[in-house]
């Protein structure tokens, strides 16, 4: 009996498969580059943790600034996966620490992207682009867990986006030399001041 001939679109499926899970690859090799501390990975290496040819890697990305766009999708996502949405009906100072706590811990692990980031940044739109997304993100949620607090204070909320972002957490951390523990402290001190401040 002759063998089954494969239909056309399984071999396209499978084509498409193949090439999903070498892009995911490459997009997971790159970002754990970052992650463990090689904040400008080269071509070569994202390659070779990916276990891909360089042709293979050009083939998927156009270029650069395509792979950064990936990759910063990719961060994002992680981001989300690891956020708990904090109850609104908290007390403020429950609301406080939770939010300092998650925050803390969330900078923490961004940290090495962050500074590959900050490299590259100025010349890449699809950096400065995600950038702009993340700070959206962590203005909404300051928005909604601090409602009752910062009721139509647009200065007030973006203090708070401020004090909350890498920019804040790179100095208390490498500028300043203060562990984890100190700089949350400081972000919690800030967080608080900011929220319960008089209103004029």
């Amino acid at each position: 009996m002759p063998a089954t001939t494969p239909r056309p679109g399984t071999r396209v499926d499978g084509r498409t498969a193949r090439s999903e899970r070498t892009r995911n690859a490459i997009v997971e090799a790159h970002v754990a580059l970052i992650l463990d501390g090689d904040l400008r990975p080269t071509a070569d290496r994202i390659a070779k943790q990916a276990g891909v040819s360089l042709r293979a890697l050009w083939s998927h990305f156009a270029d650069m600034e395509a792979l950064f766009t990936a990759s910063g999708e990719r961060i994002l996502q992680q981001r989300d996966e690891a956020h708990q949405p904090i109850p609104t009906d908290l007390p403020l100072t429950a609301r406080i620490d939770a939010y300092c706590h998650q925050r803390a811990r969330m900078l923490e692990q961004v940290a090495p992207a962050a500074k590959a980031s900050s490299l590259k940044e100025p010349f890449s739109p699809a950096l400065q682009s995600y950038r702009r997304s993340h700070t959206d993100r962590v203005r909404t949620e300051l928005a909604e867990l601090f409602a009752r607090e910062i009721d139509d204070d647009e200065s007030l909320l973006a203090a708070l986006t401020a004090v909350s972002m890498w920019p804040t957490w790179g100095t208390l951390r490498d500028a300043m030399g203060m562990d984890p523990k100190a700089a949350r402290a400081v972000l919690t001190r800030a967080v608080t001041a900011l929220l319960t401040a008089p209103r004029g």
